[in-house]
């Protein structure tokens, strides 16, 4: 059995897209899955696009999610080199593209810019260029002459005009276009560096790359990567498209968005296990209902045949869901390099960060959630001494007051500052006076927080903010309950 070989072959042209991110995962999946093998190639050929930078994003972006190539530019196998433009410098396409010059399937143009101009025509709104294959029909001798006198020259691939071509797409089927719509594409460039679509088919036929994953926006490209094939006679390998990726409006998902890339997730608080688990479903449908998978369990389950021809909706607020879950199982000492962090953007002063930490693990689905939940340990926010009404149980600004007055000298008396002890105050206070606790905590939270919503309990925050900070809070709400009547 032919061992599967994928691979994943980005530009570097900035950061990592979340389609660029599923088309990586997928066809590391599809490797695994079989046991075979992954590979990084980097296809740099189009010199103008690409970002200084990129390629270090792209290794940092396949190390966090743990898309490991086993082979690639650091780590080579027997089939390098890894970067298309080294691959360009051994003068690798140039020799195929001649090979296939002797074999009638391509020819040299020598066209200039302004005659391809004239060529252009509008087909439903849309500009086109067909070439008229003008410089096909040169005699060997023309050709020759052009090129000793340098005229600067393109290869262009000799696509017949008759009949179709086809192609099997394990997604989407058989597909079949006429060649009459084919276009004689490009394969060498003026500058002598291959096109994307030459350089794909060389390299993957060399490099034995057996499943070809990409976007189904190449889904129009692969007739003419089957007539390269044929044309030089080689194995057509499996391709498999991925459905198009989309925003909750339906719009192709772009960068406008703010979280288009893998590293805007990370920077919006998103932990990298969730980000793959969840691009996984972006056209991945488990034989289950199961949503939530390590990346080991994704590899055992993973079958691209179960992948969906519709486009996929990227939801940030299901992101958001499943990244909170991966919070809550993260082991606690992991989670709190991160929170701590966090805490510190919005608490300056010393206090128990770590406590913090710990209350709001289970409350968060992104770190940057943490500020809002937290902000009033470094100070007590304005607030409205409305929030003192509570129809739940029954409090009223004015029973707040009786009951802050009550509790006032009881706490300040108090020499055990913490959660079990604080409790205890106020649940003895509320038996003695015939109140449910909820009565007394609630104009407690409010005076210590100045918030109805906190991510731990009033006594739970007094023992975080201390004795001192806590009575001057308590003492503040009774001069606003007092100034109020």
């Amino acid at each position: 059995m032919t061992e599967v070989r994928t691979r994943f072959a980005p530009s570097p042209t900035g950061r990592m897209h979340v389609g660029n991110l599923r088309t990586a995962l997928y066809a590391y999946l599809i490797a695994k899955h079989e046991n075979g093998t992954f590979m990084l190639r980097i296809e740099d050929t189009d010199q103008e696009r690409e970002v200084e930078g990129a390629v270090d994003i792209i290794n940092r972006t396949l190390q966090k999610t743990g898309l490991i190539p086993d082979e690639g530019p650091d780590n080579p196998g027997t089939v390098g080199p890894y970067v298309q433009s080294v691959r360009v410098k051994e003068g690798i396409y140039t020799k195929y593209a001649k090979m296939l010059i002797q074999k009638k399937k391509a020819y040299y143009c020598f066209c200039t810019k302004e005659r391809l101009d004239s060529l252009r025509t509008e087909v439903n709104g849309k500009e086109i260029l067909m070439y008229d294959k003008h410089c096909l029909h040169l005699s060997e001798e023309e050709i020759q002459e052009k090129l000793n006198a340098g005229i600067p020259y393109v290869i262009r691939q000799n696509v017949p005009r008759e009949g179709t071509t086809s192609f099997e797409d394990d997604i989407y089927g058989k597909i079949e276009v006429p060649n009459a719509e084919l276009d004689d594409m490009v394969l060498i460039k003026s500058d002598g560096f291959p096109t994307y679509n030459f350089a794909n088919v060389v390299d993957d036929h060399l490099m034995g790359i057996t499943h070809v994953v990409r976007g189904n926006e190449y889904l129009s490209s692969a007739p003419k990567y089957n007539l390269l094939y044929e044309a030089f006679g080689w194995e057509v390998p499996t391709y498999v498209h991925c459905p198009l990726i989309t925003d909750e409006e339906h719009h192709k998902l772009s960068k406008r968005s703010g979280h288009s890339s893998f590293e805007d997730l990370i920077e919006q608080g998103f932990v990298s296990e969730a980000v793959i688990n969840y691009v996984a479903l972006l056209g991945w449908s488990p034989s289950d209902d199961r949503e939530i998978f390590s990346l080991e369990e994704l590899v055992k389950n993973f079958d691209y045949h179960h992948m969906s021809k519709s486009p996929a909706v990227f939801d940030i607020q299901k992101l958001k869901w499943m990244n909170g879950e991966y919070i809550k199982a993260m082991d606690y000492d992991s989670y709190a390099i991160r929170a701590i962090r966090q805490i510190r953007k919005t608490i300056t002063k010393e206090i128990d960060v770590n406590k913090i930490a710990a209350m709001v693990k289970t409350r968060i689905e992104v770190f940057p959630d943490i500020d809002g939940m937290i902000d009033f340990f470094e100070q007590l926010p304005d607030y409205d001494i409305s929030l003192y009404q509570n129809k739940k149980w029954k409090v009223t600004p004015q029973k707040s007051l009786a009951v802050l007055k009550d509790l006032l000298p009881e706490l300040e008396k108090q020499e055990e500052w913490n959660n079990d002890a604080l409790y205890e105050v106020l649940k003895d206070y509320s038996a003695r006076e015939g109140f449910k606790a909820g009565f007394t905590i609630w104009p407690v939270r409010i005076a210590v927080s100045g918030k109805a919503v906190t991510p731990a309990g009033a006594t739970e925050i007094m023992e975080v903010l201390g004795k001192e900070e806590s009575l001057i809070r308590i003492r503040e709400g009774i001069r606003m309950l007092e100034d109020a009547q």
